[in-house]
């Protein structure tokens, strides 16, 4: 019981580093989240190895000024050094201006991870696409509502990128 829920904790950290290497752009911390033989399928956008999904992820990400990869419920199964599991993920993202829009994905990641000397990585990664929502920006309330705070960037100018154990992540491998 107690090792199934220390690789539970560790396989929800893993899944958590690629919704912030995904949204921070750190596509090293991304790569060190897959076995050297996985597979990332996100349907027909993308399916192959950890290595062509990172050269892909930037050109991927370029028309999105800013996104947000948010977990929902998350369920895993646990058998030894093997596991699988299931994400809700709504995955939000952002066009440039000057017509800004909306694109919000709600789907599933459905994940195969293994376990090997120690680590946990994924082993196969596909998203299941259930709903979608395009919308433009409310410009007005963006401006109202964010004239004071501090706003998000994809790059490396986003604050988060301020605190060095965050910024690490991605020169630290995955699961440390």
């Amino acid at each position: 019981m107690a090792d199934d829920l220390l690789a539970e904790l560790a396989l929800r950290r893993l899944v958590e580093r690629y919704c912030r290497g995904i949204d921070r752009r750190d596509f090293a911390l991304v790569r060190s989240l897959y076995h050297d033989d996985a597979v990332d399928d996100h349907g027909s956008m993308f399916r192959g190895g950890p290595d062509a999904f990172v050269a892909w992820l930037p050109q991927a990400m370029a028309p999105w000024e800013l996104t947000i990869h948010t977990l929902g419920n998350s369920v895993f199964a646990v058998a030894g050094d093997l596991a699988e599991g299931e994400h809700q993920v709504r995955a939000w993202h952002r066009t440039p201006g000057p017509d800004r829009g909306e694109y919000i994905v709600h789907g599933r990641y459905l994940d195969r991870y293994a376990r090997r000397a120690g680590e946990w990585k994924f082993l196969h990664r596909s998203l299941v696409f259930d709903h979608g929502e395009l919308r433009a920006v409310d410009e007005a309330a963006m401006a109202q509502l964010g004239a004071d705070a501090v706003h998000g960037r994809a790059d490396r100018d986003d604050p988060s990128w301020t605190l060095p154990l965050l910024a690490a992540l991605g020169s630290q491998g995955s699961q440390r």
